[in-house]
């Protein structure tokens, strides 16, 4: 399991790969936050006993319709709800997938960049290979 950034000077480029389709969408998630704020501080437990679950639920579609909507929930969620998650739970839900964010107040994170807007169909890619799965996106600021 793993995951990379590649900033951009308007976008951000996310890939990330798991075993399992639900753990490859968790690593993108996590890269996208990464991409924005610093959750270093965050982990400890004064912030983990502050953080509350926020449950998503992803409608069936392609796979790269599921990433797009869990990441686009993510920027929902820091843009509107002024949260950001510190870790991600995604299990497969019939043809969709349920998502549970543990999230906390985004003004606790130290910035790092600008938060993404809008999540690119543009070199869209998430599937299976030899070694599990793998994505990539990217999302412009």
């Amino acid at each position: 399991m793993g995951r990379r950034t590649v900033p951009g000077a308007v976008d951000v480029r996310v890939e990330a790969w798991a075993p399992t389709r639900e753990e490859c969408v968790a690593e993108a998630v996590a890269a996208v936050v990464e991409s924005f704020a610093d959750r270093g501080d965050l982990t400890d437990m004064s912030a983990k006993s502050r953080a509350t679950e926020v449950v998503f639920q992803a409608d069936p579609g392609s796979d790269e319709d599921l990433l797009v909507d869990v990441l686009e929930e993510v920027i929902y969620l820091v843009e509107v709800a002024g949260q950001v998650p510190l870790a991600t739970e995604v299990v497969a839900a019939g043809n969709g997938l349920q998502v549970r964010f543990q999230v906390t107040d985004a003004g606790l994170a130290d910035p790092l960049g600008q938060v993404p807007k809008v999540v690119s169909f543009h070199g869209l890619r998430i599937g299976p290979g030899e070694s599990g799965w793998s994505c990539a996106v990217t999302l412009n600021r």
